[in-house]
This record gives C-alpha cells, sequence and structure tokens, in this order.
C-alpha cells in the first residue's frame, strides 16, 4: 500500500492566525497518526509563517510513525535543524524565500555537484533523502546521480489537467515513475493531490512508495472531520 504523509502545516497557520496553541499542533499530529496516517510531513520555511522551529523539534519527541521534514537546503538554518532533528527522511525542496507554496522542481543537471554534497551530509547521518523533481526523464536521470534515495513527483501540473483531460495528464508521470524505477530510486509524491486525483495517480503510478498531502486533507477536514478525512485518503491508496 502507498503510504499516507499529512502535511500539517496548515494546522500552524491556523494557530499562528491567532496566537496561543489552538489548534495544538502536537495533539493534532498524534492524532493524525492515530487515526491511520502513516507518517507527518512539515514544511518549515525561514519566515516561520505557519510550522516554526521549535515545532519540529517538539514534533520529533511525539510522532511514532515517519518524520518527514521538507525544505530548501540552501538555508543554513533549514539544514542545521534537519541535522539536530535527524528525521526518518528529509525531501529537499528549491523554494525561494518567501515563496508562498512550492511550485517546481529542482533542475538536477544545473545543481547536481551541490545537491551530492547536500545529500551525502544528509546520508551520512543516516537521515533518508528525497529530491523534489518535475515529471521529467532528464531531471530524474540527473537526480539518480546526485546519489539520493528517492525522488518525489511535484504534481501540481497532474491535478491542474486532471479534469480535463485525465489520461493526458498522467502521461508524462507514468513516463517518469518508470524511469524512476529504472534507475532504482524510490518514488514519491505530492501537491494538489486530492479526494478526486488522489485513486487515479495511485492506480497508474507503480511503485508509488508515498504520497504528502496537506492542503486539500486539512481542507477537507473542516468538512468532514479529521479522523473520518484521513480514513477517506487512505481508502483511495488502497
Amino acid at each position: 500500500m502507498t503510504k499516507l504523509s499529512v502535511n500539517i502545516n496548515k494546522i500552524a497557520t491556523l494557530r499562528n492566525a491567532r496566537g496561543g496553541n489552538i489548534p495544538n499542533l502536537l495533539n493534532a499530529a498524534k492524532d493524525t497518526e492515530r487515526f491511520g496516517a502513516h507518517g507527518i510531513t512539515v514544511h518549515p520555511r525561514p519566515d516561520e509563517r505557519h510550522i516554526t522551529y521549535n515545532d519540529v523539534r517538539e514534533l520529533k519527541q511525539v510522532i511514532k510513525t515517519e518524520f518527514n521534514i521538507e525544505g530548501n537546503p540552501r538555508e543554513k538554518k533549514f539544514v542545521n535543524l534537519v541535522l539536530e532533528v535527524k528525521p526518518q527522511q528529509v525531501t529537499l525542496v528549491p523554494d525561494a524565500q518567501g515563496q508562498l507554496t512550492s511550485n517546481h522542481g529542482w533542475d538536477t543537471l544545473k545543481n547536481k555537484e551541490y545537491l551530492k554534497e547536500i545529500i551525502l551530509l544528509f546520508k551520512s547521518k543516516g537521515i533518508r533523502t528525497s529530491v523534489f523533481v518535475d515529471a521529467s526523464v532528464r531531471m530524474i536521470e540527473g537526480a539518480k546521480e546526485t546519489g539520493t534515495d528517492r525522488i518525489e513527483l511535484y504534481t501540481e501540473d497532474y491535478a491542474r489537467k486532471y479534469d480535463a483531460n485525465k489520461e493526458q495528464a498522467i502521461a508524462p508521470f507514468r513516463r517518469a515513475a518508470q524511469c524512476a524505477t529504472e534507475l532504482g530510486l524510490g518514488i514519491n509524491a505530492g501537491h494538489d493531490l486530492n479526494l478526486d486525483n488522489l485513486k487515479f495517480f495511485r492506480q497508474q503510478i507503480p511503485h508509488l512508495l508515498e504520497v504528502s498531502i496537506g492542503h486539500a486533507l486539512i481542507s477537507d477536514a473542516l468538512y468532514f472531520g479529521l479522523e473520518n478525512t484521513v480514513q477517506m485518503y487512505l481508502r483511495q491508496l488502497k
């Protein structure tokens, strides 16, 4: 079964909008695990507008499943945090400072030497690495040369085109996944996956190990409740 890692950034956004500790981020993470999620994802940004660096440290103490930290390793503060916390997985994302949300993958050819260096550092500490990439065979071939364990397919383009023509939308992701599998790379995916498009994506992408879903899942939880929503997403992955 493809694993579900729930990104809880939006819960922190809601908390930060008012100050204080409502909703309680740590309790939300523990409940999300208890409701069946296979992991927790966070993406701390330099401005700490949602997940704070201290949140990451506190979450490490309570998470019993897999902890996945996303971020741009060009931020020294981020690298130091990952090395301190030692999550099971770090996902490298090429976000610019102040960027609203992730909107592109790495150019693994232009950034190959840098990625090789930072991936070697994380792997030397026993942290599994994943590189955020577009559904491009060339970028996946470049990712292989960096030494990463996995790639995470950036799925916004699939989600945007899904309603108009799902076969056309999935085609480049099928090719990308086949390339990754042939190269021995694990496959994760994330961004704009939701209850409408997740099942088809999972069915069409062999060897999909993990999806990371935040915005859509937390939004659905406002209507369906967190426990029910986690179960709904898990059913899409079976």
